[in-house]
C-alpha cells in the first residue's frame, strides 16, 4: 500500500506532465493556427484574418513563455523520472519547443502567398488564356489600363506592375 505522501507526489507529477502537454499544444497552436486560418483557397473571413494576425503578432512571446515554462517543468520532472522512456518522452516534448520560437518569427504568410514570378503581360487582343465572362481585377491610371485574372491572383495574391507610369502592387 502506498503512503499518502508518495500518492501526493505521484499526483503532482502527473499534473506537471499534463501541464507540459498543454504548454506544448499552446506553443504549437500559436504558430500553426495563423497559417491554417489564412491558407490560399480557404474561407477567409475578417474574424479569421484578425485572429490570424493577432496570433502572428503574439506568437513569438507565447512560444518563448511556453519554452521557459516547459524548461522549468522538464527540470522539475527529470530527477523524479526513473525510467528511460519517460525521460525520452520529456525530451520529445521539449526539443520541438526549441523550434517553435524560430517558426513564430518567420513570416509564413510570405511562404503561402508568393508574388507571381516573371509575370507576363499581354494585350487584350492577344490574351487568349482568358475566357469570355471570366472575372478580372481592372485598374486604370493616367489613361493606361490593366486587367488581372482573378483565378491567377487568387493564388499568388500579389502582382507588381506599372500602370500609367506609376508602380502598383495589385492584391486580391
Amino acid at each position: 500500500m502506498q503512503s499518502e505522501s508518495s500518492t501526493n507526489v505521484l499526483g503532482r507529477r502527473w499534473i506537471r506532465w499534463i501541464l507540459l502537454l498543454i504548454v506544448t499544444i499552446i506553443a504549437f497552436a500559436a504558430v500553426l493556427v495563423p497559417a491554417l486560418l489564412i491558407q490560399p483557397f480557404k474561407l477567409q473571413t475578417s474574424d479569421r484574418l484578425n485572429l490570424s494576425y493577432s496570433l502572428r503578432h503574439w506568437s513569438p512571446m507565447i512560444t518563448l513563455m511556453a519554452l521557459s515554462l516547459a524548461l522549468l517543468i522538464v527540470i522539475s520532472l527529470w530527477n523524479q523520472t526513473r525510467r528511460w522512456w519517460r525521460k525520452g518522452l520529456l525530451v520529445s516534448f521539449f526539443i520541438p519547443l526549441l523550434v517553435a520560437p524560430w517558426f513564430a518569427r518567420q513570416n509564413h504568410f510570405e511562404w503561402m502567398f508568393k508574388p507571381l514570378p516573371n509575370a507576363a503581360f499581354a494585350n487584350v487582343n492577344d490574351a487568349g488564356f482568358i475566357a469570355e465572362g471570366e472575372m478580372v481585377l481592372a485598374v486604370e491610371l493616367n489613361g493606361d489600363a490593366a486587367a488581372y485574372p482573378i483565378r491567377q491572383i487568387a493564388y499568388h495574391h500579389v502582382v507588381q506592375d506599372t500602370i500609367g507610369g506609376i508602380p502598383v502592387l495589385v492584391t486580391y
